[in-house]
């Protein structure tokens, strides 16, 4: 399993032009083979923040994914970003 997971910083005032501008490419995204998860959304405690989270099923979907993703052109510049991607061998209950 691959997880995409970190936050980037628009300007506020901007916040929203740009996650509209994403709204086809996560419903794209989210239907697309090996795709477990998929969001992008504003961060309700920073006003410029922006929260990432991308599962899948493998790498090979990721890079499935990304070879036809067509991302939008920025409508906002981004301030700064620290995305991360995670290779995970295991996963369980939160609580037994």
């Amino acid at each position: 399993m691959i997880i995409i997971a970190g936050k980037l910083y628009v300007a506020p005032e901007h916040r929203e032009k740009y996650l509209a501008s994403l709204e086809d490419l996560i419903l794209t995204s989210r239907s697309r083979e090996g795709c477990l998860d998929f969001i992008i959304a504003a961060d309700p405690m920073e006003s410029g923040r922006i929260n990432l989270f991308e599962q899948w099923e493998s790498e090979e979907h990721l890079r499935r994914h990304q070879a036809v993703a067509n991302p939008p052109k920025p409508v906002a510049d981004i301030i700064s970003d620290t995305v991360k991607k995670y290779e995970i061998s295991s996963c369980g209950p939160v609580f037994p």
